[in-house]
């Protein structure tokens, strides 16, 4: 049974009404909120209280969170957390990306899918696992420093120099392996003509890593780098969990996500909250930038 003619759906507009789906949903849930935070960073705001008791306040909130002296620390937080669990992330895919490609053939997606597990693995879980190797008189972690230097047991996540170093071990080990993957991916691009010329101009595996891999990998670790930055500025599940919410103590793990999520929810300043949120945009957008002038691939258009 055919439908009417008037019923019948153009070609020419048939692949906008299939996407709409996700046009919508896209609309809702992305443009609209981001919108209403930019609407909001000009208000002052207490959702308890309804629609219509927003004030403007023009730039107040800018200032506010330029001036904020918690602000300014869940960002010198978050760049440390960035940096001593990012740089390491990519100075170890690389090499053991490597190692994989050369010393395993058959066993190779076993051994990627092992590193890839804690990239998919839940939060909580995650959190649960590290609370326990974290604990100060029974941890493993305290127990193989013991056994392996001697040291006395160390008050991870309650003493504010440990709480970082804990919170960056668990985000390289979680990403790590996704790194790995990437890397590994980008290794199989590479065409195995130069490894053999290399092999025959007496070149070594050091100078082949150093000489044709590397370079070859330039793109992605622009790619991976630029992920790293935008991640690692925007981190929030790990030190969130795994500090209760809270920052830990003299909230050494309180980063700008984390007190964003404090601003709004604790505090009820969801006015404020949406004008830190665009100033850390604007500094994530910065260092993105300065990562690709840095790191992109060279080339005659660049």
């Amino acid at each position: 049974m055919r439908l009417p003619k008037a019923l019948r759906l153009s070609p020419r507009w048939a692949p906008y009404v299939l996407i709409s789906p996700f046009l919508l949903l896209f609309a809702v849930f992305g443009v609209f909120p981001l919108l209403f935070s930019l609407y909001l960073a000009f208000q002052a705001w207490e959702p308890t209280s309804g629609l219509d008791t927003m004030q403007y306040v023009g730039l107040g909130n800018f200032v506010f969170a330029l001036q904020d002296p918690w602000f300014w620390k869940s960002l010198e937080n978050t760049a440390w957390l960035a940096l001593m669990s990012g740089v390491p992330q990519h100075l170890v895919a690389i090499p053991l990306a490597a190692f994989i490609h050369a010393s395993f053939k058959t066993l190779r997606d076993g051994v990627i899918g092992a590193y890839f597990v804690p990239y998919i693995t839940s939060t909580v879980a995650i959190a649960i696992l590290f609370s326990s190797l974290f604990s100060t008189d029974f941890g493993l972690i305290n127990a193989g420093l013991k056994a392996a230097f001697g040291i006395g047991h160390v008050d991870w996540l309650g003493q504010p120099e440990n709480v970082k170093p804990a919170i960056a071990l668990i985000v390289f080990w979680r990403y790590v392996g996704f790194n790995v993957v990437l890397y590994l991916a980008a290794l199989q691009t590479i065409p195995r003509d130069l490894y053999e010329a290399a092999d025959m101009d007496g070149a070594g595996r050091y100078q082949q890593f150093w000489y044709i891999t590397l370079p070859s990998l330039r793109p992605m670790i622009f790619f991976g780098v630029t992920l790293s930055v935008i991640g690692g500025l925007q981190l929030f599940e790990e030190p969130f969990v795994l500090t209760g919410g809270r920052g830990g103590p003299d909230q050494a793990g309180m980063t700008s996500a984390v007190y964003l999520y404090r601003m709004a929810f604790d505090f009820n300043d969801f006015g404020g909250a949406s004008a830190m949120s665009w100033v850390l945009f604007v500094f994530v957008a910065a260092l993105t930038w300065v990562t690709n002038r840095l790191l992109r691939p060279k080339g005659p258009d660049a």
